[in-house]
């Protein structure tokens, strides 16, 4: 995963799959874009003007855990 906000543009991206890959894009509100990929998964997600919606200083670090099995 990876996460990269452009201060100019104050656009938040997050990248779940590193591999690049046609994507169709779906507009859920206004200001959150997701990116889907092949099988109808979600490959990214761009916040727009980011800084609006979303502490900025609390993003980084990211904390998660990931189960030991995961169903696919």
């Amino acid at each position: 995963m990876n996460i990269h906000y452009d201060h100019k543009t104050d656009l938040l991206y997050i990248r779940f799959y590193s591999r690049r890959q046609e994507v169709m894009n779906r507009r859920v509100p206004d200001n959150i874009v997701l990116d889907i990929g092949k099988d109808e998964k979600v490959v990214g997600i761009e916040i727009l003007d980011t800084s609006k919606c979303i502490d900025l200083q609390n993003i980084l670090p990211v904390e998660y855990d990931i189960p030991k099995k995961v169903a696919v």
